[in-house]
């Protein structure tokens, strides 16, 4: 009777212990998960001190801000490529500048045109080139964008409107210092590019004394 009264306290004992050990299991098991969540949402968080004073702002990932980021980019290496200058330490600098942002096929029509003696036409002409971005078209699925133009090129004896219009297709890079969208541009092509508007330039003569 003793040692029957005996099996059943230890019968007794190891349940509770194997419940006490379960229940710890399932404490570790809670903890370790909140506080991975609670790393995991703090990663998507950032404080900015305005002053002296944090103020909490949301990361975003790059899916969230894809559109903003390949209009940005595209605009970006438009800038840099069709804006010129009689200058060609600022035309070496800018073109150095477009390349991070774009695949041979950018490099294939800067030459094309340093082949043609466009660069040095500029120099020449003391011609200057600004580029005006009407809109970009971007298709998030297929990564494909259409960028919509105008060029002024002005010179010495007139001032020229051209439409311009490129197509190609994005991918993603690691983002760098010179590449700070971490995209890529492929397959670039010019699909338009006509003379919308000339204006001839007014010479005013100095007056014989």
């Amino acid at each position: 009777m003793v040692i029957k009264h005996l099996e059943n306290k230890i019968r007794l004992v190891g349940i509770i212990c194997t419940a006490f050990l379960a229940g710890c299991i399932i404490i570790s098991v809670s903890s370790i998960w909140t506080a991975r969540t609670m790393v995991t949402d703090a990663q998507k968080k950032v404080y900015v001190l305005d002053g002296n004073v944090p103020i909490l702002v949301t990361r975003t990932t790059m899916d969230e801000t894809l559109d903003v980021e390949a209009k940005s980019h595209v605009e970006m290496f438009h800038h840099y490529f069709f804006t010129l200058a009689p200058d060609d330490k600022y035309i070496r600098y800018t073109m150095e500048k477009a390349m991070y942002l774009v695949d041979e096929t950018g490099l294939a029509q800067y030459n094309t045109l340093k082949e043609k003696g466009f660069y040095s036409n500029i120099l020449g002409t003391s011609a200057v080139f600004s580029i005006f971005c009407d809109s970009i078209s971007f298709d998030k699925k297929n990564m494909e964008f259409t960028y919509y133009g105008r060029q002024r090129i002005e010179r010495r004896s007139n001032i020229l409107m051209r439409e311009l219009v490129t197509a190609g297709q994005l991918k993603r890079v690691p983002r760098t210092d010179n590449n700070p969208h971490g995209l890529l541009i492929v397959n670039w092509r010019t699909l338009l590019n006509k003379d919308i508007e000339q204006k001839t330039r007014v010479t005013i003569k100095s007056p014989k004394i």
